[in-house]
């Protein structure tokens, strides 16, 4: 595996290093050693699916607040998708910034998403589908978001007019961070 930083603090992609032959290729997704030597989560205590059978589905901006924050690593294992982790650390030197990457079914690549980022993505194909490694269980009392269009963050997402659900649509203007 390639650990490749990102602009955001704690945030990395994680490129698969394969190992190819005539029947295909081989590769690591994870690596208890290797996630502990560069500081991130070795533990994920659930896992999660999230299949989506329209293009421009758009899911997002969610993290889980303290006292039960949760990192997540995410892999796009069907489709596309346009994903984007925002930083809501006050005192990170990348507050209430966004960093977006393209995750695809053929790139294989992986998004590790830290504590105090929200996170959110947009459907690129159709049928896209991604696996979510989390490191918390989920706690419906601490789950939250942040509005996917928040002039706050100025995101710019890929496609116009997305399918939300009502409870993305229903997240308010960002005001304070749960970090602070």
């Amino acid at each position: 595996m390639r650990f490749i930083e990102t602009r955001i603090p704690g945030a990395w992609r994680i490129e698969l290093e394969k190992r190819p032959d005539d029947r295909g290729f081989f590769a690591r997704s994870f690596c208890e050693r290797e996630f502990a030597d560069h500081g991130l989560e070795t533990r994920y205590p659930q896992c999660n699916i999230s299949y989506n059978q329209a293009r421009g589905t758009l899911r997002g901006m969610h993290f889980q607040r303290p006292p039960k924050p949760e990192i997540k690593m995410v892999r796009c294992v069907r489709g596309s998708v346009y994903d984007v982790i925002l930083d809501l650390r006050p005192n990170s030197l990348t507050y209430l910034k966004w960093e977006a990457f393209e995750l695809t079914a053929d790139n294989r690549d992986a998004l590790y998403i830290p504590e105090g980022c929200a996170h959110g993505f947009q459907t690129l194909t159709e049928n896209a589908e991604l696996f979510y490694q989390m490191g918390a269980l989920y706690a419906p009392e601490c789950s939250d978001g942040v509005r996917w269009d928040d002039p706050s963050f100025r995101i710019a997402w890929p496609l116009a007019e997305p399918i939300l659900s009502a409870k993305d649509r229903s997240y308010l203007d960002f005001q304070t961070s749960p970090w602070e």
